[in-house]
């Protein structure tokens, strides 16, 4: 996807990548530092070695707190990050707190910490949240239906079937169903 330099218009739930050249790494996160208005998942593809799978799959916007929401349609439909919605410093990591020393995370970065561990929360939360691996192929699942994962077993006694040899196998696909390996990555990450 190409957006010729254009960023996205917060609040917004990032996915940000940067692809390694010949045989480096990428460099891969779930970013909330611009808020968040939907629920992402990552998954890499690799033949050899691993890489860790991130995301978000809490619904933020339920427990959005009021001076974060973006209201509209009848309900909350982003939450922004205390940066955009207030515009202080230590917020935004910028100014005298734009560097790892001064700028903490907030009592706003910590509520979407908790909801999802594996995204960045606020500037400086490269520790916990930005991954590496050398992936062919990357799966990116927006509005994951966790409900459904939970109330659903196929994702434990779903069958793989066979692959081409250069791809790992994936269960049959369809409007319905994910393929296999993300249904094992939700499940790893939501439970």
């Amino acid at each position: 996807m190409e957006c010729g330099g254009i960023g996205a218009l917060p609040p917004v739930t990032l996915f940000e990548i940067t692809l390694g050249k010949g045989l480096d790494e990428d460099y891969y996160d779930i970013s909330l530092v611009d808020g968040y208005n939907l629920p992402v998942v990552a998954a890499p593809r690799v033949l050899h070695g691993g890489c860790n799978a991130t995301g978000c799959l809490a619904d933020l916007n339920r427990g959005c707190p009021k001076e974060l929401r973006v209201d509209g349609g009848g309900g909350v439909v982003a939450c922004k990050s205390a940066c955009e919605a207030f515009g202080l410093d230590e917020y935004c990591c910028s100014g005298e707190y734009a560097n790892p020393t001064s700028c903490k995370p907030s009592f706003y970065s910590t509520i979407f910490k908790a909801a999802c561990p594996r995204a960045y929360s606020y500037a400086f939360d490269d520790g916990t949240s930005t991954f590496t691996g050398k992936a062919y192929d990357y799966t990116i699942v927006f509005c994951a239906n966790v409900n459904r994962l939970r109330s659903s077993h196929s994702y434990s006694t779903g069958q793989p079937t066979e692959g081409d040899g250069d791809e790992p196998a994936d269960a049959p696909s369809s409007a319905n169903n994910l393929p296999f390996h993300l249904y094992f990555l939700l499940f790893i990450l939501f439970f």
